[in-house]
């Protein structure tokens, strides 16, 4: 079994309003680490492919952009946030593992897992443009500003170049040192939302300085009764925009969850 293909877990979405107001102001909600610790909140539900093992997810406007993994089973698709009609879809060589993706500007980046490779894709059609050469493994991405920032399965952020995909620097977490961060959201307020793979916990984190802001408990939201022997882990966190809501889902999870985060 692959190394990233592990036992289930669930999925969240956010409000951003109260991520802002709570960021340092949680008092009697913190762990024993003093990390805040925050829950998730469900606000609505929407159907999720249960075929698409999600590597990345990402609302830009009205269109959300999925990557999917698994050797001759990754595909990048985008399709219309509010009605989940399909605009575009591409699938990978079936030599090729999918990861995260992000928009940045006017490229649309797809990380592969363990194969050296960034692709470059037209946002609108997903055609493939360029591609970039990594080291190492490809997990999560998100971008904030200028930066693209990428995970690797371990507890440091890469920045890259959006054109290049060249590395312009790293920060490591503070805190949290054994954790394997995979799917990433970069949201408007700054941080950073991280899914920790294998398990139900999504970290906040600031991208400046590693320090982790928030652990979100994110677990409890695939019912007993839709897991299948197929349902995978929580992984794929989309800032909604103009809301302060977040959309989380997993790997072929039948369902994805509108949320927002609370003091837990």
């Amino acid at each position: 079994m692959e190394r990233k293909h592990r036992a289930p877990v669930a999925a969240v979405t956010i409000t951003l309003s109260t991520a802002l107001a709570l960021a340092g102001t949680i008092s009697g909600c913190t762990s024993a680490d003093n990390t805040p610790k925050w829950r998730a909140e469900v606000v609505a539900t929407r159907p999720h492919d249960p075929g698409a093992f999600t590597e990345g997810l990402e609302a830009d406007g009205s269109v959300l952009y999925e990557s999917t993994g698994l050797n001759g089973r990754s595909s990048v698709r985008s399709t219309d946030l509010n009605t989940g009609a399909e605009i575009a879809r591409a699938d990978l060589p079936a030599t090729l593992f999918g990861e995260g993706i992000t928009r940045a500007g006017d490229l649309l980046w797809q990380l592969t897992w363990k194969d050296g490779i960034a692709i470059a894709r037209n946002p609108a059609t997903l055609a493939e443009i360029r591609t970039a050469h990594i080291d190492g493994e490809g997990w999560g991405l998100c971008t904030r500003g200028d930066r693209v920032i990428m995970s690797n399965g371990g507890a440091t952020l890469t920045f890259r170049d959006p054109q290049t995909f060249a590395v312009t620097g790293t920060v490591t977490l503070t805190s949290h040192k054994n954790v394997e961060l995979n799917e990433l959201d970069c949201a408007p307020d700054g941080s950073v939302y991280a899914n920790t793979w294998a398990t139900d916990t999504i970290l906040r984190i600031d991208p400046d300085t590693g320090e982790v802001l928030a652990a979100i408990d994110a677990s409890g939201l695939l019912p007993s009764s839709a897991r299948t022997p197929d349902t995978d882990v929580l992984n794929g966190i989309a800032h909604l925009p103009g809301t302060d809501h977040f959309l989380l889902t997993g790997k072929k999870w039948p369902t994805s969850y509108e949320v927002r985060f609370v003091p837990a």
